[in-house]
């Protein structure tokens, strides 16, 4: 009885840790919710009528707002359902369901690549709280206007329209986009929306990726036989640099396409990426990426939040396909990631930063554009790496 007793104890007290851990976490994601709760609220009486927030200038305390076709626009709405799955505060769904008005013409915008941002993270969210049906009409018709910019002789969906510096361009970025497409083609859409996003993912994957699985920033291509031009970035610190936020969307969107597709190709290169980031010698000790993992000045570089959320909420999916240790090594460093952006070094205080969540993003430092602040991407992902934590892991 005494050896039984001893080897109870010994089980339970081994357990403590796991225990404390999911408490702490669980504790920690309920405060965080009901902050955003607050934080949102209070953002809501900055927000212009016709616009949606994007940023805040803490020097100037200028708050920064778009219209509804910037790519962000869909962030805030998506944001806002977040918030009131997890607090079921009115008044947040209220500003959601209006913010979603402002932004519901996009879904015949065929400017660019960004459908994806504008309308999934938005409809796609209210949809799947609220099953309104008008909200999967908008998602479908959104998915067909995505559709017109896909170019068949290249085998890939054109991010930006040609101009005088690339003649087909393609950004990684563009992997986040086809989560609209596949989700509308198995429900209700077109299917050739399917065959479009594994087409694009195909390409992406053959063109966009270095022997180490970094990614570059921007692919252009001759839009009539689908040869590359040029490898190249935009918001990176050079062509053949590793620019962050793009490491995330490349990790993120193989992750999702595994999910639609059961394609063992995606979850393979997705686990390579993800080994890419987690080992960079680059990668600071609290795990929120420089703005770019070949960045000058390194350790002095400016950090980017919204790549460390990003990256943190697509780690908490892709070890949902994996197992062991490697699955358990995704979830302890998203685990970190979401406790650095949760400290007091990256997250706002009450009633400041405009009513973002997160401080210390970087949106393209080389055109010297939204360096150091908040950013309305970070918090979305931020949120949705937190209802994933809680969702899968606790």
């Amino acid at each position: 009885m005494n050896k039984f007793l001893v080897i109870l104890s010994i089980v339970l007290l081994s357990a403590l840790p796991l225990f404390s851990q999911k408490t702490d976490m669980s504790q920690l994601i309920k405060e965080n919710f009901a902050f955003a709760n607050s934080q949102y609220k209070y953002m809501m009486t900055l927000t212009p009528p016709d616009k949606m927030p994007q940023s805040y200038n803490e020097q100037t305390g200028k708050f920064i707002a778009h219209e509804r076709t910037w790519w962000c626009t869909g962030f805030y709405p998506g944001s806002l359902w977040y918030i009131y799955e997890q607090t079921g505060d009115p008044a947040i769904k209220k500003e959601a369901e209006r913010a979603l008005t402002i932004i519901e013409p996009n879904k015949t915008y065929t400017g660019n690549h960004d459908l994806g941002f504008m309308m999934y993270c938005s409809f796609g969210n209210a949809y799947r709280i609220t099953k309104e049906q008008s909200y999967r009409d908008i998602i479908h018709q959104s998915a067909a206007s995505l559709a017109t910019r896909y170019r068949p002789d290249a085998k890939i969906i054109q991010s930006w329209n040609s101009n005088q510096y690339f003649k087909g361009p393609v950004i990684i970025d563009n992997m986040m986009n086809l989560e609209l497409l596949y989700w509308s083609a198995n429900n209700g859409g077109e299917k050739r929306f399917k065959d479009i996003a594994i087409t694009h993912s195909n390409t992406t994957l053959k063109n966009h990726f270095r022997p180490d699985y970094s990614s570059y920033h921007v692919i252009d291509y001759d839009l009539k036989t689908g040869k590359v031009l040029r490898k190249a970035t935009w918001q990176g610190a050079a062509d053949c640099s590793s620019w962050a936020r793009g490491q995330g969307w490349g990790l993120y969107g193989y992750t999702m396409m595994y999910r639609f597709s059961k394609d063992r190709r995606y979850l393979d290169h997705a686990r390579k990426i993800a080994s890419f980031i987690l080992k960079h010698p680059n990668l600071p000790e609290d795990k929120i990426p420089y703005w770019d993992f070949d960045a000058p000045q390194i350790p002095n570089a400016k950090r980017d939040a919204s790549a460390g959320a990003l990256i943190a909420s697509a780690l908490l999916e892709l070890a949902q396909y994996t197992s062991g240790a490697e699955k358990q090594s995704y979830i302890d460093n998203a685990r970190d990631m979401i406790l650095s952006l949760s400290g007091e070094k990256y997250k706002a205080k009450v009633g400041e930063n405009g009513g973002f969540l997160l401080k210390h993003s970087t949106g393209a430092l080389p055109l010297n554009s939204e360096i150091d602040v908040p950013l309305v991407y970070a918090d979305y992902y931020y949120l949705e790496a937190l209802k994933r934590y809680k969702d899968w892991y606790l």
